[in-house]
């Protein structure tokens, strides 16, 4: 009896150790073709600066990882220092092209990279793309091993993927996962949508190869998400498909270009699905067209959701910029939207990133204000500030009382611009609004606070 237990134990082990896979034939074609990165710079530190900070210390973030090595604490003053990151990168292509992050390599005054068999080469930086977090380098050498590409649309979530990389300076260390999600929108990473693995990722794996099983690099990892500074399960990588239109561009222009429709665009809830006419919360809800924009041109409005691009639906606002960045500059798309609970398509002429937009936030004024049912004073907007919002029109919230505005989360100081989808030009406007709103229904409301625009919901009670 114990005999067969332990047959069938030893069975069961077998088993499940043959459902896994085996990475050792990977790594050892894909090792030659992953580099270390070092990147110098000369710095002024802060005064008792010895080293990384305090990672117990440091809030939950997304956190890009590379690893600083500085001297110890120094005098009273600032002083010079030779800062010294490290990172890792792979070989694209055979004339030496070396793709990387950004942060890596950043401000650095000389880069080293060392191939596996201890070649140590100076790179050169041939162009950055910071909206991306990647650097692409070429180093001067023969007989380089060079990768294997993927195609990282590919991917599937609970596949199999392994990085090999330099965390904490130990050159070559691999560590394996599965895909965990695909399409991750990150704080302040409007063009990526991020590869999210449950891959050990450790200062120094930055701008390493994400492979798949057929040992084709799919993705470049980047960051992390965590709480304490270290890993924590939570992965990102940036997509391969991504990488290389950046690499292609910076080689033949030196720049990167990126499609843009010029509007500013906000998640849609339940609340502000019902009062579009939605049957669930999905697409992209445009707050603001920028005056002369591609999208003006197009004849898209406040108030439009955008629920597909170029046959693309978009069921997160956050996906849109990812979808529209990748068009070039100047080729006509086709956008579906819903307007007023009625569905229609849209043709439009994208146009390229601007180098900056901006918005004036509104100066203070104290104009007498006028008071009307929705739980709020308001005043008309002066001249200057409707030139300075871009405004034709609009009412300054002066005052929140109890009511609707408040369970809005209305503030002094908001713009009020539209109500229930129909524009707010004076304060006499707002009062004719307000006296026909149907009550127990979500109703939009799109007000400028900051200079940002935004709709919020209110509901008035029986």
């Amino acid at each position: 009896m114990f005999s067969v237990l332990v047959w069938c134990l030893t069975l069961a082990g077998t088993v499940q150790a043959a459902s896994l896979p085996d990475f050792t034939e990977l790594v050892e074609d894909a090792s030659p073709g992953v580099v270390n990165i070092s990147a110098s710079r000369s710095s002024a530190s802060p005064a008792g600066y010895g080293g990384s900070p305090d990672l117990q210390q440091i809030p939950e973030f997304f956190r890009h990882f590379f690893g600083d090595q500085l001297p110890g604490p120094g005098g009273n003053a600032p002083m010079p220092r030779q800062m010294q990151s490290t990172g890792s990168g792979f070989i694209v292509s055979a004339d030496g092209i070396v793709l990387t992050n950004n942060h890596v390599v950043e401000g650095a005054d000389e880069i080293i990279v060392r191939l596996a068999d201890r070649r140590e080469l100076v790179a050169e930086l041939v162009g950055t793309d910071p909206d991306t977090d990647l650097a692409v380098l070429k180093v001067k050498a023969d007989d380089l091993p060079v990768l294997k590409l993927g195609k990282s649309s590919k991917l599937k979530v609970g596949e199999w993927v392994l990085a090999i990389g330099s965390p904490f300076g130990f050159d070559y260390t691999v560590t394996a996962g599965i895909v965990s999600a695909l399409a991750r929108s990150l704080p302040s990473e409007n063009y990526v949508p991020f590869i999210q693995t449950d891959v050990a990722i450790n200062p120094g794996n930055s701008g390493g190869p994400l492979f798949n099983l057929d040992g084709e690099v799919v993705g470049i990892n980047s960051q992390i998400y965590t709480r304490s500074g270290g890993f924590m399960g939570v992965s990102f990588a940036i997509p391969i498909d991504v990488a290389m239109n950046v690499v292609e561009q910076i080689r033949e222009t030196g720049q990167v270009r990126r499609g843009w429709l010029g509007v500013l665009i906000q998640e849609v809830n339940r609340d502000l699905a019902e009062s579009f006419g939605l049957s669930k919360p999905h697409g992209a809800l445009v707050a603001q067209v920028m005056p002369e924009s591609p999208a003006a041109k197009a004849g898209l409005k406040p108030g439009d959701v955008i629920l597909s691009f170029e046959d693309d639906e978009i069921n997160l606002s956050s996906e849109l910029p990812h979808r529209v960045g990748r068009v070039k500059p100047g080729t006509e798309a086709e956008m579906e939207i819903i307007r007023a609970g009625k569905r229609q398509t849209l043709d439009i002429i994208v146009g390229q990133v601007p180098g900056s937009d901006e918005v004036a936030a509104a100066p203070s004024a104290k104009p007498s204000a006028d008071s009307n049912t929705l739980g709020m004073e308001v005043r008309d907007l002066t001249s200057q500030e409707k030139a300075q919002l871009q405004l034709s029109g609009g009412v300054v919230v002066t005052n929140v009382m109890t009511g609707p505005a408040a369970a809005a989360g209305i503030r002094a100081g908001d713009v009020i611009s539209t109500l229930n989808n129909e524009r707010v030009n004076s304060v006499s406007d707002l009062r004719a609004i307000a006296s026909k709103l149907p009550s127990d229904k979500s109703i939009p409301v799109l007000i400028v606070r900051n200079g940002n625009p935004a709709f919020v919901v209110m509901r008035i009670e029986d």
